[in-house]
């Protein structure tokens, strides 16, 4: 799927845009199974579904490091982020696997996605985006809306962007960046992360997101990586990504420009 001018108008204003079928659905199988004994759950046996959440930090066997470089994937980060301007995956992490489980995960709450730790090793996000050029969400199961989809405050990027100007290239702590871009985006409507096995969504670091509990019936497999970038947002220059505009229209919404800030 390539990505037109209007589905790149729709992620500068949205905060995301769903790929389907960016990888194979063989491959995602692949995938699902090395997750599966990963996990340490059988498949066949919800007795061993024992927690709401496990988490896999990282896989790189061959069909992980598959899905991280189809060229449906590279072309749209270089429509998205810039040619030569973002670092290639040689595989995923994060894996929350969520299970139907009675329990809280624990994990739900709206946030902004932190990106480097700060000289306190507090984890951090900055107007310029240090470590981070997308959010990605690689579906390796078939998600509908009751196993436990992605929450996504559509166009909350927007909002999150003026909150982050004063804090300059130190940028804002985690919870501090939550406490107020979680009741400053309250009013978004809210988008779920569904789809097929193979699809990906694409989501701009500044979304206001959150996790949710599992009340379907099998488990949802789903990587949440970062797309790394090879430096910070340009937020000067005459041509900017689709990423950093979306940075400079909630700038120029709040009524503040890149020289104002920091």
């Amino acid at each position: 799927m390539e990505l037109d001018d209007t589905l790149v108008d729709r992620f500068v204003a949205d905060g995301f845009v769903h790929l389907p079928g960016a990888f194979g659905r063989d491959v995602a199988d692949e995938c699902r199974d090395l997750l599966w004994t990963a996990t340490g759950c059988a498949a066949d046996d919800p007795a061993t579904w024992t927690r709401p959440v496990v988490r896999i930090p990282g896989m790189a066997q061959p069909p992980f490091r598959a899905v991280a470089t189809t060229p449906v994937l590279h072309a749209a980060f270089d429509r998205l982020v810039g040619p030569g301007r973002w670092v290639p995956r040689a595989g995923l992490g994060t894996f929350p696997v969520r299970f139907p489980h009675p329990d809280d995960p624990g994990d739900a709450g709206w946030h902004v996605e932190a990106s480097y730790a700060g000289p306190d090793g507090a984890p951090r996000t900055n107007l310029r985006s240090r470590g981070r050029a997308l959010l990605m969400l690689f579906l390796f199961s078939d998600v509908g809306p009751d196993d436990a989809p992605t929450r996504i405050r559509v166009g909350s990027h927007l909002d999150v962007a003026p909150l982050l100007a004063p804090y300059g290239d130190d940028g804002a702590e985690f919870v501090a960046l939550a406490g107020d871009a979680v009741p400053a985006s309250d009013g978004r409507p809210v988008a779920f992360a569904t789809g097929a096995a193979g699809d990906v969504y694409l989501v701009h670091p500044f979304v206001v997101h959150a996790a949710q509990p599992h009340r379907g019936t099998a488990p949802r497999f789903m990587a949440q990586p970062p797309l790394e970038p090879t430096g910070l947002l340009d937020l000067s220059g005459t041509d900017p990504t689709p990423v950093e505009q979306a940075v400079l229209d909630g700038l120029a919404a709040a009524g503040l420009s890149p020289s104002r800030t920091g």
